[in-house]
């Protein structure tokens, strides 16, 4: 930050930016209540949540943080593109597996997804597994009807044995509502989204963007605001790189409220790796030099879903010499959590991508509720902090032309 003044944060504005979720934004109001009062209760601070109006596309709510002896008062919104993700996973099985034919080739054509696999294998796993499970039920739901055609067809005439195709739309239509269990059809669709663009925002995308620019910069604009802080969750992550390096580029006034960005969990790479992701690493590229707000990263080697301890501005080849942010620093689940609770959801997968929003019962320097809801900025709070030594900052990507 330009001044690095210590100061105590009595009013916070916090933006939340959901990954590719399809479902409404409650959840994280709920989550930030049990989360937020179980971290407490491990970290000695009281966290009260109240109800807030909010309009536009955004849904919130208020938190009184007691932290330190001091009260901090944060209106937390979440902002809101789940219609979007909604919308974009409205199709039918039969156009759900064209999906997969062209978000694989996009991928595999492009040489994305052989220089993601440099950088982490654990998220390209992620990312291969709804092809091969969608693959897998469509194999089994052919073995099934073919199994009835040969047993039908002991009886009767062998075309008889062709109304055992009937059972493959039967079993593909049992996957997919199961499908809140396997999450095939989900990761599918989320994977496809940027693919099918190779990469590029969809103007539906660009106009929420713009709207949440507009609310943002209208925080940035209320005088008794001490901190302005954005979160992006995910693939939220690189819509609030686009989001507050178009805030930056319209033009922030000084003296105003200090700006923070914590990316979470982030998988930039999925989409800074496709050839027309020049609009994300232009955006990379400006934030990464900007000295209007404070970037902290965070993610976490046993998150498989994310691109742990991997620099998103490096790695897309787009670092410029004057490069201050990220810092990128590790959540470290194998020293933040007991041995007993890593154990429990260490194979949950789905849930540790979650786990930056949730307690820690051996919490170390980051503590989501802390930054959100206490007492400090996140530019003071991590004042001083050095990166990871085990970041990864090799420029990776192929693709690495910016938007003008």
């Amino acid at each position: 930050m330009s001044d690095p003044t210590t100061q105590t944060i009595k009013k916070r504005r916090v933006f939340y930016i959901p990954g590719y979720d399809p479902f409404p934004p409650r959840r994280y109001r709920e989550l930030y209540r049990k989360e937020g009062a179980a971290q407490g209760a491990i970290s000695d601070y009281h966290v009260e949540l109240s109800a807030k109006e909010t309009s536009g596309q955004a849904f919130g709510w208020h938190v009184q943080g007691r932290m330190d002896g001091t009260v901090t008062e944060t209106d937390i919104e979440v902002l809101v593109w789940s219609d979007i993700v909604q919308d974009s996973m409205q199709q039918g099985i039969l156009a759900t597996y064209g999906l997969l034919i062209r978000t694989a080739w996009t991928y595999i054509r492009t040489g994305a997804l052989f220089r993601l696999m440099r950088l982490r294998k654990g998220p390209v796993i992620a990312a291969l597994y709804p092809v091969v499970f969608l693959l897998v039920q469509l194999l089994i739901a052919l073995l099934a009807a073919y199994g009835t055609y040969r047993l039908i067809g002991i009886w009767l005439p062998w075309w008889a044995g062709l109304a055992g195709l009937a059972i493959v739309p039967a079993l593909l239509g049992w996957f997919k509502r199961q499908d809140g269990r396997f999450f095939a059809y989900y990761l599918m669709h989320d994977y496809a989204y940027s693919a099918s663009t190779r990469g590029s925002n969809p103007p539906e995308l660009e106009a929420r963007i713009s709207e949440f620019v507009a609310l943002i910069s209208g925080a940035m604009s209320e005088t008794d605001v001490d901190e302005v802080l954005v979160v992006g969750h995910s693939s939220g992550a690189h819509l609030a790189v686009s989001v507050l390096a178009d805030m930056i580029d319209e033009g922030i006034a000084p003296g105003g409220p200090k700006l923070a960005f914590l990316s979470l969990g982030q998988v930039v790479p999925m989409v800074s790796f496709l050839p027309e992701a020049k609009r994300l690493r232009r955006d990379l590229q400006n934030l990464s030099q900007s000295d209007a707000l404070f970037w902290l990263d965070v993610t976490a080697p046993g998150d498989g879903c994310a691109f742990a301890l991997c620099d998103p501005v490096s790695v897309s080849g787009v670092a410029p010499d004057a490069k201050r942010w990220p810092i990128v620093i590790s959540a470290a689940f194998t020293q933040t959590l007991s041995p007993a609770r890593w154990q429990e959801l260490r194979w949950r997968f789905f849930r540790l991508h979650f786990q930056y929003l949730c307690a820690f019962d051996r919490p170390g320097d980051y503590d989501y509720f802390q930054i959100t809801a206490g007492p400090k900025a996140l530019a003071d709070r991590f004042e001083g902090r050095r990166p990871s030594k085990s970041r990864i900052e090799a420029a990776i990507n192929r693709y690495t032309e910016v938007a003008s």
